[in-house]
C-alpha cells in the first residue's frame, strides 16, 4: 500500500514539473501568432484616396447627390454610373474644384444648376474623384493624382 502512495504522489509530482517544463507546455503565448483580424494587406495608394474622399464625399457631396451617387434626377446629376465623369474627366476635375455652373448633359440628360466652390485642397479634389470615379457602378481604377488636380486652372 505504501508502495502504491508512494508512486501516485511521484506521478503527480513529476507531472506537475513536466507541465511546467516547455515540452509538455500546451499553452500557447497569444503573441506568438496574429489573428485574423490583426493581418492585413497593405492597401494600394488608390485604396487610400478613395478611402480618404468617402469622407469628404459625406461631408461635401451627399447632400446633393445622395449616399447612392444617384442625384435626385432634377436639379443634381448622378455620380453614379455617369458618362460625364468618365468622358469629361478635366471638366468633373474643374467642377470639384472649382463649383460648376450652367448647364451639363449627364448620360443623355439636360442638368442646369449650380455648385458651388468648395474650397477643397488638390488633395481633397484628387480624393473625393477617386472615390466617385471608383465607387458605385464606376469602376475608373486610374488615379487621379493631386498633380493632375494642380494642372486644372480657373
Amino acid at each position: 500500500m505504501i508502495t502504491k502512495i508512494t508512486i501516485g504522489i511521484s506521478l503527480v509530482v513529476s507531472g506537475y514539473f513536466l507541465s511546467k517544463s516547455n515540452a509538455f507546455n500546451t499553452t500557447v503565448s497569444k503573441s506568438n501568432y496574429f489573428s485574423i483580424s490583426h493581418v492585413q494587406q497593405e492597401k494600394t495608394p488608390l485604396q487610400k484616396s478613395m478611402a480618404r474622399g468617402k469622407e469628404i464625399y459625406a461631408e461635401y457631396c451627399m447632400l446633393c447627390h445622395l449616399v447612392t451617387g444617384k442625384g435626385d434626377g432634377v436639379n443634381f446629376p448622378p455620380l453614379d454610373g455617369s458618362d460625364w465623369l468618365g468622358k469629361k474627366r478635366n471638366e468633373a476635375i474643374h467642377a470639384v474644384k472649382f463649383g460648376q455652373s450652367g448647364t451639363i448633359t449627364v448620360n443623355g440628360k439636360k442638368y442646369t444648376g449650380t455648385m458651388p466652390e468648395l474650397e477643397l485642397s488638390n488633395q481633397e479634389v484628387a480624393d473625393v474623384m477617386n472615390y466617385t470615379m471608383n465607387n458605385w457602378s464606376n469602376k475608373n481604377f486610374k488615379i487621379v493624382t493631386v498633380a493632375e488636380v494642380a494642372l486644372v486652372k480657373k
